[in-house]
């Protein structure tokens, strides 16, 4: 998918919500236990709770590997659902991948080729030579960790290089990446007040957002610094949304809760 198309059904939908399809087998409403699939079945009723409040979902593949090969049977399914019945919405494997050379080039392969994802998370503290093989993919993204949610982000990622965040270094050289205008890069909603800043270095890239929500990030302020001329953000609720019920009705709650962002973002777009 190019950035123009994803652009296209941002503006068609208002809405620049991302659904994180982060499956916690424990966690589904228990009458799903007895599908053959119960991962897969989970999936396929949010999605088509929620599809058309959505322009991407982002299954973590951590979610589905920890189940072995019935649970990477879950993903294929999934994916393949999406491309099917929704081929015009942006599927984003959160794998954090990264590694040098073939390595990386088989991690893409396997996401972008295998799977037809549209894009693939990747860890660059490997460097450049574990980033552009992902980047040589055409109309494939590759989305960059560069400051991320959690609390551990304070361990490195605001470190000072030279008297540079480490964060800011990392989105600086990947600009020099051959093919860099495929890169999309992870800020996590919590980090809200540094989005101005990560804006004056790459002001036209689309940043992938986690952390509204359950994690407590705040959309308003997010939107507030971090949007640009083509929207540029895609905001991921995963707990949120797909857990909002564990009974009968747990795709009605998850709309429910889509809808209540999806609203917002359609409020703030109709201001811009």
């Amino acid at each position: 998918m190019t950035t123009q198309e994803l652009v296209a059904q941002i503006h068609k939908k208002k809405s620049f919500l991302c659904i994180g399809l982060d499956v916690d087998i424990q966690k589904i409403p228990k009458h799903l236990l007895d599908k053959e699939d119960p991962i897969f079945e989970f999936n396929k009723a949010i999605i088509d709770a929620t599809h058309h409040l959505a322009v991407a979902y982002k299954p973590n593949t951590a979610f589905y590997e920890a189940y072995g090969i019935k649970g990477w049977k879950s993903l294929e399914k999934t994916i393949d659902y999406l491309n099917q019945n929704h081929p015009d919405i942006f599927t984003i494997a959160d794998a954090k991948r990264g590694d040098i050379g073939n390595t990386s080039t088989m991690y893409a392969k396997a996401f972008f080729e295998d799977m037809q994802f549209d894009s693939v998370t990747v860890a660059p503290y490997m460097g450049k030579d574990s980033v552009e093989p992902f980047l040589a993919f055409e109309n494939k993204h590759t989305i960059v960790l560069a400051l991320t949610s959690n609390q551990g982000a304070f361990d490195f990622q605001t470190k000072n290089v030279d008297e540079t965040p480490l964060y800011k270094e990392v989105l600086k050289v990947s600009k020099s990446y051959k093919n860099s205008k495929n890169l999309m890069y992870v800020v996590g909603a919590t980090k809200a007040s540094y989005f101005s800043e990560i804006r004056k270095i790459v002001p036209d890239s689309f940043l992938l957002v986690p952390g509204v929500g359950a994690q407590g990030g705040n959309l308003q302020d997010v939107c507030k610094y971090g949007l640009n001329d083509q929207v540029g953000l895609l905001i991921n609720s995963s707990r949120g949304i797909i857990y909002a019920s564990n009974g009968q009705d747990y795709a009605e709650e998850a709309a429910n809760k889509a809808l209540e962002l999806q609203q917002q973002m359609k409020e703030i777009l109709d201001k811009v």
